[in-house]
């Protein structure tokens, strides 16, 4: 039975039910000597107990997409089949240009919003690079299928779940989808194909999307092999200038640094509610080892960049969950670096996705401005559909709702009133 399937919750809220009517039937019902009744009435209370906490985590889990199934939960679930030293690069020195195209089957993703706004598919992909063997989910614009748009490649974003953390959440629990579909049908934002691969790889582990010798490549699987994938298989544009990475949590941490790491390979990083040292995140593999952590901290990447990385930042959060982290960022880059702060205000809630789900909208207004989406403006303008200009950005408010504030929309000093 699924962890995240219909017939377990409702399992769970059937034994709930029972659990609660057993003691009310049959408390003063039991019969047999002392010890025996006292032994029946424990085991009822703890079976109502049980059920409780189950159905709890349960609906928890579903609302957050922490874990996509018994492996992950149990910490069994291993997609490193190898993990050859690859050098600096992420490439062991492969021609890259030489690798066979990656043909792909695709298939209807199962869960909470996978068929929403045309539908998500999953492939299971091998990467051949990185050795890692995961599920990849894939989402294409409404314009994909126009004919209008049927010689167009289309801008990509990758997107990143925290830890623990479902690819899935991003379309579940965020309703990336959902929030952008109709704004990509009136041309306010950009018709991006939504990447959406599996960051868990390890057991009990977060891989900080780190190459790590010997344990995991995450970070050759993730920027090259699963980028790979998506070019040979949809009408994607080519690496860095349509491509983009956005992440919440640890998976912000992995979307800033895997942007400046490879300029080469993402033109953009979005990364909400994130930290720069690998400390941030208690499992993180890449804090364990001193030389790793400082080298996987973007901070100190752009500090030590022989170049500045040509690359745009998008970077929310509050104080003392990712703002100052932010900051540090923004002071210590240079152009051709760019750093957009957003400021997130504590009264728009904690590190849940009820804060991240708001700012999906004006993270991507603004990744549509950076990603060179001149060409998908004059098409409209030419069709006499959507927005002719530039997406605009996002304007500051005077409201100060819990939407605006997690949004960021809402003025700083009206949400100071607001504290």
């Amino acid at each position: 039975m699924s962890l995240t399937g219909t017939a377990f919750l409702y399992t769970l809220i059937v034994l709930a039910v029972v659990a609660v009517a057993l003691p009310l039937l049959l408390w003063s019902r039991i019969g047999g000597p002392r010890f025996l009744r006292g032994a029946a009435r424990m085991l009822m209370l703890v079976f109502a107990q049980g059920t409780a906490v189950a159905l709890v985590f349960v609906l928890v889990n579903n609302a957050n997409n922490l874990y996509d199934n018994w492996s992950d939960l149990l910490g069994t679930s291993n997609h490193v089949q190898q993990a050859a030293d690859l050098g600096a690069d992420g490439t062991g020195g492969i021609s890259l240009k030489r690798l066979p195209r990656v043909r792909q089957r695709f298939t209807q993703a199962q869960g909470p919003g996978m068929h929403q706004a045309g539908g998500v598919s999953v492939t299971q992909l091998r990467g051949r690079v990185s050795g890692v063997d995961a599920e990849v989910y894939v989402w294409l614009p409404p314009q994909y299928h126009e004919a209008a748009y049927a010689h167009h490649r289309f801008p990509v974003v990758e997107l990143l779940p925290g830890y623990p953390g479902s690819p899935k959440s991003w379309f579940g629990s965020l309703r990336a989808t959902a929030q952008l579909e109709p704004l990509m049908r009136q041309g306010k934002v950009a018709p991006f194909i939504l990447v959406a691969p599996r960051t868990t790889l390890l057991p009990g582990v977060d891989t900080g999307c780190a190459n790590v010798p010997g344990t995991v490549n995450a970070d050759t699987w993730l920027s090259i092999d699963v980028p790979r994938m998506v070019m040979d298989n949809f009408r994607a544009q080519p690496a860095p200038t349509g491509w983009a990475v956005a992440g919440y949590s640890a998976g912000a941490h992995c979307a800033v640094k895997l942007a400046v790491a490879h300029p080469d390979r993402y033109r953009a990083a979005v990364s909400l509610s994130g930290y720069n040292d690998p400390i941030g995140e208690r499992d993180s593999l890449t804090a364990q080892d001193p030389a790793l952590r400082r080298a996987t901290n973007p901070y100190l990447m752009l500090a030590r960049a022989a170049a500045p990385p040509a690359v745009a930042l998008y970077l929310s959060g509050q104080p003392g969950d990712g703002y100052e982290a932010a900051l540090a960022l923004q002071k210590e880059a240079k152009a051709p670096t760019a750093v957009h702060v957003v400021y997130i205000p504590r009264s728009a809630g904690g590190h849940t996705m009820a804060l991240w789900r708001p700012q999906v909208v004006p993270a991507f207004r603004w990744l549509s401005t950076q990603l060179d989406q001149h060409r998908i403006s004059a098409r409209q303008a030419r069709t006499g559909t959507g927005d002719t200009g530039s997406t605009p950005p996002v304007r500051s408010t005077g409201g100060s709702t819990r939407e605006a504030l997690a949004s960021g929309t809402a003025s700083r000093a009206a949400s100071g009133r607001k504290r």
